[in-house]
């Protein structure tokens, strides 16, 4: 007699079932080829919350109030990453169009913009300098003079980079393009390897001292850095004149930003010591490659006259009624001519490009919300607060400054931070009663000061981060350490010199 087959149980397959829906929900997004998901949601939702929940001043019109909703839009999406810089920017320039925020004319009105054309005409300046090798000509010429010691070489490394600054205003293309790979190349030399115990022999140190330098080498030239143009175009629009842009800036910037990039490298060999001391290698090293480069070449020649061509234009450019970008035209109009850049050339620097529709995005938007009195009435409602607080100017001065700088540890790159929040900033100033020049010039040095306080706080942070040298936590403190000290030095220095200048 057979058993009785046993009862069937039943098989509950609700959770496995769940646990590969989610499973396939998950690998769908991940294979979704358009915006990320949740940061795109966080940025609609702050923007809809700004226009429809929050209550509009009376002295703001509804396109006021909506230009500004899409504006903080634009910047959460510049913080949070939801498509590329560009692509968010010209997506969110649509919606101020088709919501008749703005007509077609105003929203893309800044694409005209003759500081705009400057970077970007900038940018191919930069691409002779990789293309010819004047770049890594130059920076290897420094190493051979200064380089027996790495105290000596970093100040060869830094000299090198001021020195071709003022034609190559990319502090991301100086970094990945020419002193990254000497670097490298030097620290593997001696045997001082990324992300290994021997990081600390020297590559480590260079790596930090070559990027806390570049906070100075950016301020000193106007066409140092990208960020420093759009600092006065803005400026500019909020109604603070800057009279012969070029020799303006560099006389503020000369004397506390010299200073402070002699005393960069120092203080790091204090704080953060290579274990190698002496590189008698290095001028050697550096002997060879200028031996491999060869004599100046004809393309290398013709850079060098036409970036000094350039520049005695950009100097000149009052007396002669010659505004800067037209200068920055005939400079790349001989490269163009003589063959050291190609058309291809200027069309695969995507960078530019994309430089051109992010910025004109943000200094329309800028511009738009300054015409229709939102950047006024916040300026105006800030200073009411501080002047309620009997805090006077300079204290006004101190504070908005601070604010501003500590602020950049929520952005990813500083021209982002400038497009975003520094014609509010100038306008808190304005209000306060603080000098209209000194605040403009001020709050754009700053603006270089905070490059390196994080890992992303800048291109070439990250450049430099990603090389693999110095261990995170040493990126933030050192950025933090360094970046007060450097704010201290101009603080200092740069308040002396200003009042002898006549700023204030």
């Amino acid at each position: 007699m057979s058993s009785p087959t046993p009862p069937t149980l039943p098989i509950h397959t609700a959770p496995t079932t769940t646990a590969a829906a989610a499973t396939t929900i998950r690998g769908r997004l991940r294979r979704f080829k358009g915006a990320k998901p949740l940061p795109l949601l966080i940025c609609i939702a702050i923007g809809l919350t700004l226009r429809f929940a929050v209550p509009k001043p009376h002295s703001l019109s509804p396109e006021a109030w909506s230009l500004l909703a899409i504006f903080i839009t634009t910047v959460s999406g510049l913080i949070l990453s939801p498509l590329p810089v560009g692509a968010w920017a010209v997506i969110c320039l649509t919606a101020s169009v088709v919501t008749r925020t703005l007509t077609f004319a105003a929203a893309f009105s800044a694409f005209t913009n003759e500081v705009i054309w400057l970077i970007v005409i900038s940018f191919f300046f930069s691409r002779g300098f990789v293309k010819t090798g004047l770049g890594d000509r130059i920076a290897m010429f420094f190493v051979r003079c200064l380089g027996k010691s790495t105290l000596g070489l970093s100040y060869g490394l830094v000299l090198g980079e001021l020195a071709i600054s003022p034609g190559m205003p990319s502090s991301t293309s100086r970094a990945g393009g020419i002193f990254l790979p000497i670097i490298k190349s030097l620290s593997l030399g001696v045997d001082s390897k990324p992300k290994d115990p021997s990081s600390r022999k020297m590559g480590a140190y260079l790596i930090q001292s070559q990027n806390q330098s570049n906070n100075s080498t950016s301020a000193i030239f106007l066409t140092a850095s990208a960020q420093n143009m759009l600092c006065i175009k803005l400026a500019e629009s909020v109604g603070v004149p800057i009279p012969n842009r070029w020799i303006t800036w560099f006389k503020a910037a000369c004397i506390p930003g010299i200073v402070s990039l002699l005393a960069t490298p120092v203080l790091l060999y204090k704080i953060y010591p290579p274990e190698i001391k002496v590189t008698p290698d290095a001028p050697d090293m550096a002997k060879r490659k200028l031996e491999q480069m060869g004599p100046v070449k004809r393309d290398e020649w013709i850079m060098i006259l036409t970036l000094l061509l350039t520049i005695a234009l950009w100097i000149a450019g009052e007396a002669i009624n010659m505004a800067s970008v037209v200068a920055a035209l005939i400079g790349l109009a001989i490269l163009l001519l003589l063959g050291v850049l190609s058309w291809d050339d200027c069309l695969s620097e995507k960078q530019a490009w994309d430089t051109l529709t992010w910025f004109a995005v943000l200094v329309g938007m800028a511009t738009q919300l300054t015409v229709l009195g939102v950047v006024p009435w916040m300026s105006k409602s800030v200073a009411d607060f501080l002047k309620s607080h009997s805090i006077s100017s300079l204290g006004a001065f101190g504070i908005l400054q601070t604010s501003y700088f500590f602020i950049h540890y929520l952005f990813a790159s500083q021209t982002a931070h400038v497009g975003a929040v520094y014609s509010a900033f100038l306008s808190m100033h304005l209000a306060s009663g603080v000098p209209g020049l000194l605040s403009a010039l001020a709050l754009a040095y700053n603006t270089n000061l905070f490059g390196t306080i994080t890992h992303y706080s800048s291109g070439q942070a990250a450049i430099y981060y990603a090389a693999g040298y110095v261990e995170l936590r040493h990126v933030f403190l050192l950025g933090i350490t360094m970046a007060l000290i450097n704010v201290v030095i101009w603080a200092l220095v740069g308040a002396a010199w200003w009042k002898i200048l006549g700023l204030y």
